[in-house]
């Protein structure tokens, strides 16, 4: 079974408390997904034809047994997600000896064969074109073994029957290969659109800061400069008119002066941005994904002062949701960006599974080397939880 991994912008739960989460989800997907059900039916047609309802009578309990661990191991492998890889893996080997030996100790009834059909959707799940490749082969071959040496079926019967049920194999990994490709370009538009979304956002961030920018342009060059001239207009005038004119024509200047004075404080407010804000920006990125949950802790006084150093950290938050959703899996991301006397300092962790060993791929590389330009660093490590650690720097002023 496959889960699409998602992501919503929550408080972080106890890491116990997204096990269960998981654990939950998992479950409803055994119990709604019109996939595990058709595979249900084809596991039950086998037990009942084993049983003697519709074909074999003498049934044994190590048949029963068998078929029952079948259908375990065939439940572990539907929650790989649940279970991580190396379980799966487990369950897998499990479950391709269980059909070896339901085809070898159960007489030929017609329907143990259909174990071989679901075994071929978990290895077409598992494995790439070329080691599927190799375990389907592998798998026939002992399969055309017993047909001929323990079923008593003759090199020729034996043949047409395999070239049947190899059809029917191929059938199902064909749509279990399409049907993984389609999750992942649903995966993939997500992603792209949860960038698109958190682009806009940081657009209109900026967008905002460059209209402040025009505005106190504006009004420093056009208003500031007819109030000047209006002052100094005023002045001349004041010299031309009776002491009585004069003071009230003084009075006017003093305000045109005052007027004048108001204009520059607006003009230095609006000059001096406060910078970018990411939290908006984190939120739209996080929004289409229900996992891994996002917790963010943003100082306040950590806004970013220009728009490629806010893009450059944005992508890097979106690079750590990628790994922890595809490559953890993790429940639970932490962003946290700091302002220190000289730079800003943005960490994101995670809490799920990573080898013993990072090795950076391209997208934490292409990270790397954005945040270079920009006179910042990125460094990569485990978290606490065994997750993937991200600590990204980046300068105040840039040099």
């Amino acid at each position: 079974m496959t889960c699409t991994p998602a992501l919503v912008v929550a408080g972080r739960p106890r890491y116990t408390g997204g096990m269960n989460a998981r654990w939950k989800e998992g479950a409803r997907e055994l119990l709604t997904n019109p996939l595990s059900w058709a595979s249900y039916a084809a596991w039950a047609a086998v037990w009942l034809t084993v049983t003697g309802v519709f074909g074999w009578r003498e049934m044994r309990w190590w048949a029963d047994g068998l078929l029952l661990l079948f259908l375990v191991a065939w439940l572990g492998c539907m929650l790989d997600e649940v279970i991580g890889r190396r379980a799966f893996d487990v369950f897998l080997a499990a479950l391709t000896a269980v059909t070896v030996a339901v085809l070898w100790l159960v007489p030929a009834g017609g329907a143990t064969p259909i174990l071989l059909i679901l075994l071929a959707t978990q290895f077409a799940h598992r494995f790439a074109a070329r080691e599927l490749t190799v375990a389907m082969v592998a798998i026939n071959l002992v399969f055309a073994g017993i047909m001929v040496f323990v079923w008593d079926v003759g090199p020729r019967d034996a043949g047409f029957s395999l070239l049947g049920f190899i059809g029917f194999q191929m059938f199902a990994v064909l749509v279990m290969r399409y049907a993984i490709r389609a999750e992942e370009m649903a995966e993939d538009l997500k992603s792209v659109n949860a960038r698109l979304l958190a682009t806009r956002s940081l657009l209109g961030e900026t967008a905002r800061d460059q209209e402040r920018l025009r505005l106190s342009r504006e009004l420093h060059d056009v208003a500031g400069h007819k109030v000047t001239a209006l002052k100094l207009n005023l002045r001349g005038l004041a010299r031309r008119l009776d002491d009585e004119a004069a003071a009230e024509v003084g009075k006017a200047t003093d305000l045109a002066d005052e007027l004048l004075q108001d204009l520059r404080s607006v003009v230095k407010h609006l000059r001096k941005t406060e910078g970018i804000e990411l939290s908006e920006s984190l939120r739209e990125l996080a929004r289409p994904f229900p996992r891994p949950k996002l917790e963010l802790d943003l100082d306040e006084q950590a806004r970013v002062p220009r728009a490629d150093q806010a893009e450059a950290l944005l992508r890097v938050v979106q690079e750590a949701l990628t790994n922890a959703a595809r490559h953890g899996p993790a429940e639970n991301l932490r962003v946290r960006l700091r302002r220190e006397p000289d730079r800003l300092v943005l960490t994101v962790e995670d809490d799920g599974r990573v080898g013993a060993e990072i090795q950076p791929g391209n997208g934490l590389t292409g990270m790397r080397e954005r945040l270079a330009e920009l006179d910042g660093s990125l460094e990569i490590g485990k978290s606490e939880e065994g997750g993937l650690k991200l600590t990204a720097a980046l300068p105040l002023e840039l040099h």
